[in-house]
C-alpha cells in the first residue's frame, strides 16, 4: 500500500507581490486582504516528504466569497514541469445530508469530458462517499459521525466491498497552526491502482471542503 501527503497552504493569503494597493502604507498591503477568500493552494508530496504535484483552485471571487465551503471549482493538478496530468471539477450544490437531490460531487477528467466520479451517498449521521467510473461504483469511502479535529486525526476509510484498502487522514498539526492558521495537512494510503490513486485525491480535495475548510 503506497502513501503521499497532500498539504493545503494557502487559503487566506495576500496580494500577488506585483499588486500593490494605491495609498495603503509599506508593509501593510497583507491587511487589505484580511476577510477576503482567496483560491486554496495545494502541495502535493511523496511518503519521503518530496513534491510531485501542486494543485490550485480556480473560480471567481464572488464564488469564493458568497459561496463559502460550498463553492463550486476547477482544480488543475500539475506537475514539477508545470504541466497539468489531471483536473477536478465541483459543480456547486447546497450542502445538505437531509435532501439526497443537494448531495457533493466531483468529477475528474483529461480534457473535457469527465472519466470519474466521487460522489457523497446520502446519510444522515456519517460521511459517506463512493467512486465510479462512468457512476459505476466501485469504492466507497466512510468518515466518523463528527469529521472534526480536536488534539487527533480523522480518518476516512477506503473500502472495496466491505474490505479495506486505504485511508484518507486529516493530520492534526498542533494547536497553534489548527486555531490561527488556515494550513492543514492530509496523508493519503492507497492500493497500488493508479487510477484509485486518483479517485482518493479527488476524494481528498472535496473532503478538504466540506469539513476542514474554515469560514
Amino acid at each position: 500500500m503506497n502513501c503521499f501527503s497532500a498539504r493545503r497552504w494557502c487559503s487566506n493569503g495576500t496580494a500577488p507581490a506585483a499588486v500593490v494597493p494605491v495609498g495603503v502604507p509599506p508593509g501593510l498591503e497583507y491587511l487589505t486582504q484580511v476577510g477576503f477568500e482567496t483560491n486554496n493552494q495545494y502541495e502535493i508530496k511523496n511518503s519521503l516528504g518530496q513534491k510531485i504535484y501542486k494543485a490550485k483552485e480556480k473560480n471567481d471571487c464572488c464564488t469564493r466569497n458568497c459561496c463559502g465551503a460550498l463553492r463550486s471549482f476547477d482544480m488543475k493538478i500539475k506537475d514539477n514541469t508545470d504541466r497539468e496530468v489531471i483536473r477536478f471539477i465541483r459543480p456547486f450544490r447546497c450542502a445538505s445530508c437531509w435532501y439526497p437531490c443537494c448531495l457533493q460531487e466531483v468529477r475528474w477528467a483529461r480534457g473535457p469530458s469527465p472519466i470519474g466520479y466521487m460522489s457523497q451517498d446520502w446519510n444522515p449521521c456519517v460521511p459517506k462517499f463512493s467512486k465510479g467510473a462512468s457512476k459505476e461504483t466501485v469504492m466507497k469511502l466512510e468518515g466518523p459521525c463528527f469529521a472534526c479535529t480536536c488534539c487527533g486525526d480523522v480518518h476516512f476509510e477506503v473500502k472495496d466491498g466491505g474490505k479495506p484498502i486505504g485511508c484518507i487522514s486529516k493530520q492534526w498539526s498542533g494547536l497553534i497552526k489548527e486555531v490561527f492558521t488556515d494550513t492543514d495537512n492530509f496523508g493519503i494510503q492507497f492500493p497500488l491502482d493508479v487510477k484509485m490513486k486518483v479517485v482518493l485525491m479527488c476524494a481528498c480535495f472535496l473532503i478538504d471542503f466540506m469539513f476542514f475548510e474554515k469560514d
